[in-house]
């Protein structure tokens, strides 16, 4: 009888040098995640990763060649400019609109409504993408669109980490436009609830009928780079509906924030 057994494939051997070598990169980026919030001293990194001293030193100080780590005398080890230099590099390739796609089509299938996405460009928001929703609701943005910051939610979204001195200059310029009219201090005293909450709405304030919900989307820096907004027909987002709305759409946006690059941790400029 033939041996059928050793007609089949056996899985290939992998070099004890290739497992070494996987073994070494993966504890390289375990002491980059450790060193991340700050200098960490040799023996407290050790501890960390559960590695004696020498190893962890001996792997420390491979990264500190590549310029990965830095090392601090009496204070200990921190991320070195190599992966500054990576970040920027990273940052500059991404397509924030590509990233951003799916999360998009996630929400605009979740919820049914029409699903926008834009950014800050000079005095207006600018609408990179538009998935449109389900239910037989016209709301006439369109990609490429340039939108008034005060009126809009998603331009609000942009403005949220702005001083209340660059909201009152783009309030009195787009007021002197045409937006649609508002009393100043009734728009301030939202917009201070908006920066409380995260996120902002558009109350029928630049189309008629038409509510949405958005939130900010971030960079690795902490700052909003774009924005991401739900809009429907009035008779679709009542307020209590626009409640619920907001953790989704906030959820979405810090989606696509750490996609970015984003942590919790990652503090946005200050406000003055």
């Amino acid at each position: 009888m033939e041996n059928t057994a050793s007609n089949e494939e056996l899985p290939e051997a992998k070099p004890a040098s290739k497992v070494q070598g996987s073994q070494t990169l993966l504890r390289g980026l375990d002491l980059l995640d450790q060193v991340v919030d700050g200098p960490v001293r040799l023996a407290e990194l050790s501890a960390r990763m559960g590695l004696t001293r020498s190893t962890t030193h001996r792997l420390a100080n491979a990264l500190i060649d590549r310029g990965f780590v830095t090392y601090l005398p009496r204070e200990g080890y921190q991320l070195g400019p190599k992966l500054l230099q990576l970040g920027f590099l990273a940052q500059s390739q991404a397509d924030v609109v590509q990233i951003a796609r799916p999360r998009m089509e996630a929400l605009a299938a979740q919820s049914e409504d029409t699903v926008h996405f834009g950014r800050l460009d000079g005095e207006l928001a600018l609408y990179l993408d538009k998935i449109p929703g389900r239910r037989r609701v016209d709301i006439s943005s369109r990609v490429g669109d340039r939108q008034p910051l005060t009126s809009t939610g998603l331009g609000k979204a942009l403005l949220l980490d702005a001083p209340e001195a660059e909201w009152q200059r783009a309030f009195e310029r787009e007021q002197a436009g045409g937006a649609p009219s508002i009393d100043y201090a009734t728009w301030l005293q939202r917009m201070r609830g908006y920066v409380a909450a995260g996120h902002a709405f558009d109350l029928e304030e630049n189309e008629d009928l038409i509510r949405c919900v958005a939130a900010p989307v971030r960079d690795a820096s902490g700052k909003i780079v774009a924005a991401i907004s739900l809009s429907s027909a009035a008779q679709y987002m009542d307020d209590g509906r626009m409640a619920a709305l907001s953790h989704e759409v906030r959820g979405t946006a810090e989606q696509v924030s750490r996609d970015l690059g984003w942590t919790p941790t990652a503090r946005p400029p200050k406000r003055r």
